[in-house]
């Protein structure tokens, strides 16, 4: 779409991570503290445990706090007890948003998610009415003037599912959910070094917005994202200049 560019909206997306690092920390030491308590604390064995571990170090969370909340999750120590909840919902113009939370408090939490929908122009739905809208897949991306032919190989040959070029020139390559780790260590090997690496939930289909609607939905993003009890924001909205 004219207007649309997948690479800024990764470089703003980045921007507000670093600009709320103190957020990210409390969510991806959840995120430890969850994926120990289910899998244990050996990362050999926990795949869950290995991406919030990842997660932990992209975000330069250091090595001695990482290994604190592991060993505080799956060892003696006691802890608050995480729900893990999806609530499911529509932004502006129809867009399509799924909301991942996890929670000491699941009435709170489903009253500050419904407030955020209401008052920023969106609504919140029943569970499954967009999950079907997306997949749940490996996901990395690579920087506009990232060599495709060599991609393509390399990412390929590591399990990938698919390679598309944005306009922008920037690289999406796709796998399986359980591909993703042995799909990372091909291109860590051949020194392709994904801006975004992620299991997430991508969108089958997007819904471009431009002008006040683009506006109004970040607006909406924004806040749902700053709740204390948001994880992750997944949405197929493409949010114009």
């Amino acid at each position: 779409m004219a207007g649309h560019s997948k690479w800024a909206n990764i470089q703003h997306r980045k921007g507000r991570q670093d600009e709320k690092r103190g957020k990210v920390w409390t969510r991806i030491i959840r995120e430890i503290t969850v994926a120990a308590r289910q899998g244990g604390g050996d990362a050999g064995v926990n795949p869950r445990l290995r991406l919030a571990i990842d997660r932990a170090k992209a975000a330069n969370m250091p090595a001695d706090r990482i290994k604190y909340n592991i060993d505080k999750a799956s060892g003696t120590l006691e802890g608050i007890s995480y729900e893990e909840i999806r609530y499911e919902g529509y932004g502006i113009g129809g867009a399509a948003v799924i909301v991942d939370t996890m929670t000491d408090n699941r009435v709170r939490t489903v009253a500050e998610v419904r407030h955020a929908f209401s008052k920023y122009g969106g609504n919140l739905g029943t569970e499954g009415s967009v999950a079907f809208q997306f997949k749940h897949c490996g996901q990395f991306i690579l920087a506009p003037g990232t060599s495709e032919d060599k991609l393509m190989e390399v990412a390929l040959e590591g399990g990938a599912e698919d390679v598309i070029t944005g306009d922008d020139g920037a690289i999406e390559v796709l796998c399986a959910a359980p591909d993703y780790e042995a799909l990372k260590a091909a291109l860590e090997a051949a020194d392709f070094k994904p801006e975004i690496a992620e299991v997430t939930m991508r969108a089958e289909n997007t819904i471009p917005l431009v002008g006040l609607d683009a506006e109004r939905m970040q607006k909406l993003l924004d806040v749902l994202e700053d709740l204390d009890d948001v994880q992750d924001v997944f949405h197929n909205a493409e949010i114009g200049e």
